[in-house]
């Protein structure tokens, strides 16, 4: 297995600005966002290995039969490709790499998290002409097919079988303890995607302390996103005072506690103090 290094600091500063402007484009590409996640974790991809990935992309596209049907049809025919001919599916060991959720490894590997295989089959049925779109079930990401009156789910973590509406219901009942609500079957936005992938990786490094830089580099694009919360300044502190930026972090901490503090004075005050232990560590 290929040891994942870090881009140069040049190289990264690149990623978040190139990140950024992508995604406040009046059309986000998710693949392009996803190649840029996978760029600011990984030194080794570069411009050749992003453009690869776009190939490989369309190279599997053109392998879909043309316009095979209906929704179902269409679920068939991508699940018989990724799924049964080329091997793209999941199993809990992959909720343990961080490669799982890195979009060119998963192309590579025919392995990831629910949420990247299931790009890997938007972006594949996409280029093909189906009328495909993510679906963000809590706790297990989808693909949809179809309008909604004539709607087929399938999943790629599953190799792509095509989901019963008892299935679907299973699985929001596993993830939540709650039944399946037709809100849950709407399309994903393209941000919502990338933000719901980069919140896996927080996740991922969150209990791992040691990889503390991919936990920053997460949230740093994650503050790229139009729309994020303001609780990612008090994450981002914390993993500097973490990595022994001192004063980076305070200056983090204070900066939120700024914002805090025009709806919750006593949460600002704490933070403040946080900031001033960690300017203490200095001495």
């Amino acid at each position: 297995m290929r040891p994942l290094r870090p881009p140069s600091p040049e190289r990264s500063a690149d990623v978040r600005r190139r990140f950024a402007e992508e995604a406040r484009a009046e059309r986000p590409d998710v693949t392009a966002l996803c190649l840029l996640v996978g760029a600011a974790a990984d030194g080794a991809l570069d411009e050749a290995g992003m453009d690869a990935s776009e190939v490989e992309l369309d190279r599997l596209a053109g392998q879909v039969p043309y316009r095979p049907g209906g929704p179902r049809a269409w679920a068939q025919a991508l699940c018989e490709l990724l799924g049964e001919r080329h091997g793209f599916c999941g199993s809990a060991a992959d909720y343990q790499r961080l490669e799982s959720s890195l979009l060119h490894e998963v192309l590579r590997r025919r392995r990831g998290l629910p949420i990247l295989l299931s790009v890997v089959w938007l972006e594949v049925a996409r280029r093909a002409g189906a009328p495909v779109y993510g679906v963000a079930l809590p706790g297990h990401f989808v693909v949809g097919f179809g309008a909604a009156g004539e709607q087929v789910l399938a999943d790629p973590f599953g190799g792509g079988r095509v989901l019963t509406g008892a299935d679907a219901e299973l699985l929001v009942v596993g993830a939540t303890g709650t039944p399946l609500h037709p809100s849950m079957l709407t399309p994903a936005a393209p941000l919502e995607i990338v933000s719901r992938i980069l919140n896996n990786i927080r996740a991922w490094a969150a209990v791992r302390p040691e990889r503390s830089d991919v936990g920053l580099w997460a949230v740093d694009l994650s503050l790229q996103l139009p729309s994020h919360p303001a609780r990612l300044r008090y994450e981002r502190a914390q993993l500097l005072v973490q990595r022994g930026d001192f004063v980076a972090g305070a200056e983090e901490l204070e900066a939120y506690a700024d914002v805090v503090g025009a709806v919750d004075q006593p949460t600002a005050e704490r933070v403040r103090q946080q900031a001033h232990s960690a300017r203490a560590m200095l001495n």
